[in-house]
């Protein structure tokens, strides 16, 4: 029987998959292990969400292939699913946006995707205050509100995508206090890393230290999509790195290559150009 005792967690990751590699699903797994051994979750369901061709990374090739390798890959997953919504969308989309969007759409299944519906979780002006992480609709008055009702969307990260916070501009600091505040952050580290300390070192991230959950790493794997594009380029081999198919989708349709890894070379990364625009304004 199931525990109803138990939060249900849907974890999402949010990146290029450029392309998806083993470690990429593996990040999944750790993560369910992780919270199954505490007892007090549960995960449901993992999202891949890969980013859209506006955040013009260098050597990001389109997401039309991307997404179809992610989808590959999962193909035999009974849990992680691929979702194109960030993906197909004309501009760029803050990480902040993507997981509203994907809470919103656990209140509301039926609800048209939407900007619309990617609404904060906390609304400025309610009469009610909401609990950090209650995910719960508008309860009637006298009604004990179930905060386990719905899902918590957590975002599963990995160490250097948490560092990154501390990139000037790359981030916007209410959106990182909103996404560690409201939702949470799964981070798998490798043992020894320095991840802690940089919590240490943020105002922020400390004060909701407890809303993020570290995932020690002890198998350690250290496959990189850059690393992939690399051997691909060179003409070697990527076998075991990559999922079978994802392997025979790149050779099919010819992806990587000198050519794919200068596309956007000398365009700045869409967040960056977003936010040194708002902070001049």
């Amino acid at each position: 029987m199931e525990d109803p005792d138990k939060t249900e967690v849907v974890l999402l990751a949010c990146g290029s998959f450029n392309p998806i590699t083993n470690m990429h699903l593996r990040l999944f797994e750790l993560a369910k292990d992780y919270f199954h051994e505490t007892g007090k979750y549960k995960v449901i369901k993992g999202i891949i969400s890969p980013v859209g061709d506006a955040y013009k990374k260098k050597g990001l090739i389109s997401a039309n292939h991307r997404v179809s390798m992610a989808k590959l890959a999962t193909k035999n997953s009974d849990w992680v699913e691929v979702d194109d919504w960030e993906s197909s969308q004309s501009e760029w989309l803050e990480t902040l946006k993507v997981l509203r969007y994907h809470h919103q759409k656990l209140l509301s299944p039926d609800a048209t995707n939407s900007l619309q519906n990617a609404i904060p979780l906390t609304k400025p002006g309610r009469k009610r205050k909401q609990e950090p992480n209650r995910h719960d609709p508008v309860k009637k008055k006298n009604q004990s509100p179930d905060i386990k009702s719905v899902p918590q969307v957590k975002l599963l990260c990995g160490s250097d995508m948490l560092e990154s916070f501390g990139i000037p501009n790359l981030w916007k600091l209410e959106d990182i206090t909103e996404i560690v505040k409201n939702y949470g952050l799964v981070c798998i580290s490798r043992a020894g890393s320095s991840v802690q300390k940089f919590i240490y070192e943020s105002d922020i991230l400390w004060r909701h230290k407890n809303n993020i959950h570290l995932v020690e790493e002890w198998i350690t794997n250290d496959i990189s999509s850059t690393k992939i594009r690399r051997a691909l380029r060179r003409g070697q081999s990527i076998r075991y790195l990559v999922p079978d198919v994802v392997q025979a989708y790149i050779e099919k349709n010819n992806l990587y290559s000198l050519e794919s890894e200068d596309r956007n070379a000398g365009v700045v990364l869409a967040p960056l150009q977003k936010h040194a625009s708002d902070s001049k304004n």
